[in-house]
């Protein structure tokens, strides 16, 4: 006769222990799911954003002139004066530590024409090592060179922006005119450059030009806006830059200690901020993701031991038949892997579909402005310290099992 009681309660015993494990493995699924959530996100967050400062060399500064707020040397204060060509020179005499120095002059409110097609832009003037405080994409052509400034050629590059607009059908446009005001110049180059970061100008929205034909097409004198400079391999910006504004400001006549009068851009720092930041946020991912899964982990555990306690007469019978405590302990500690494993590989296989989907939906015209997958190091990381809580977790209630003896499995049965 079947003892419709007994078949009631082994049933009952199987319902809970599968809703125990089906929670328990959900808190593993969760916390890879934050931990490589976490990652890839912070890795595509990381891209996105030094995105905006591409091509920017993170040794180099910019200076600029603005009124002094300081009296000095028998002069009030709140005078305006400018920097010139000739500082350039006194930078690299007296200031060793400066492996580049390089002008830019620029002027806003002009418009670029071909044909028909007219097109709002910033219209800058450089030199060829400009290029080494911020490198140029070049989609066309070339950068600027000496001869062009030399020989006083009226060549320009475009920004992307100014290109898609003068040229809506796309082409090469190298060798055609535009005009910027009254001047004609000759397109050699496109630069797609996608930096948003502005330094007197997007790139995109940018007419480069030869600086010393700028000058001359527009009386621009021997003034000079912006003097950007690069250091030399092992000096930080931070520790130039004070030498420069000294060195500038005797020449002109005001005071060293005025920093508004002469202020600073130091992209050294500007890097140095992010990848602050970024370590900090990785740090939080691990934190979270590990502290998730330590928790999940102690789930199992839990269910474990409680798994253990309502086996004993199992456990009991398999010792009284033979069974070894090293065959109980591989036992409990397997099933804790695969309980772990199982749900942690199912929040990893998860979580990179969620990452693929975000970085499809970040590429545009086909380029993808950030890549959220973790890389196979990471990956093989988590997994491996899965098993490691696997066997954290199965190893108290392993040795509580094998110290399970078969009398007392009778008596508790």
């Amino acid at each position: 006769m079947i003892d419709l009681d007994r078949y009631k309660e082994i049933l009952d015993t199987l319902t809970r222990n599968k809703t125990r494990s089906f929670l328990t493995g959900f808190g593993v699924f969760w916390g890879i799911f934050m931990l490589v959530a976490l990652l890839g996100g912070g890795k595509g967050l990381r891209e996105l954003l030094s995105s905006n400062f591409k091509g920017f060399a993170n040794n180099s500064g910019v200076f600029i002139a603005q009124n002094t707020t300081k009296p000095y040397d028998g002069l009030k204060k709140g005078r305006s004066w400018s920097m010139v060509y000739k500082d350039l020179e006194r930078v690299r005499q007296q200031v060793p530590e400066v492996d580049r120095v390089t002008p830019m002059i620029s002027r806003w409110g002009f418009t670029a024409v071909h044909e028909d097609k007219k097109s709002s832009c910033v219209f800058k003037g450089l030199e060829k090592d400009y290029q080494h405080i911020e490198a140029p994409d070049l989609y066309y052509g070339r950068y600027l060179n000496d001869l062009d400034n030399l020989q006083k050629r009226k060549v320009c590059i475009i920004g992307k922006k100014v290109y898609k607009t003068l040229f809506p059908k796309g082409g090469n446009p190298c060798g055609k005119e535009i005009r910027v005001g009254p001047v004609f110049f000759k397109v050699v180059g496109v630069d797609y450059s996608p930096g948003e970061l502005n330094i007197n100008g997007s790139a995109e929205e940018s007419v480069v030009v030869p600086i010393d034909v700028m000058r001359d097409a527009f009386a621009m004198g021997d003034t000079i806006n912006l003097l950007c400079f690069t250091a030399h391999k092992g000096y930080k910006v931070s520790e130039i830059v004070p030498k420069i504004r000294t060195v500038l400001a005797r020449a002109h006549h005001v005071d060293p200690t005025d920093e508004k009068a002469l202020p600073s851009f130091n992209m050294e720092a500007l890097f140095g901020m992010m990848d602050n930041l970024f370590n900090g946020v990785d740090f939080l991912a691990w934190l979270v993701g590990i502290g998730t899964l330590l928790a999940g982990a102690i789930g199992v555990s839990n269910i474990m031991m409680v798994t253990v306690k309502e086996r004993t007469t199992e456990i009991g019978i398999r010792r009284a038949i033979g069974a070894t405590p090293r065959n109980i302990l591989t036992q409990i500690i397997t099933e804790s892997i695969t309980l772990i494993s199982v749900a942690g590989m199912s929040g990893i296989v998860f979580t990179v579909m969620i990452l693929q989907l975000a970085e499809m939906g970040s590429t545009t015209d086909g380029i993808v402005s950030a890549h959220y997958q973790i890389n196979f190091t990471t990956a093989v990381g988590a997994v491996l310290f899965l098993c490691v809580l696997g066997v954290l977790a199965g190893l108290a209630p392993a040795l509580r099992a094998m110290n399970i003896k078969p009398v007392d499995a009778m008596r508790d049965e």
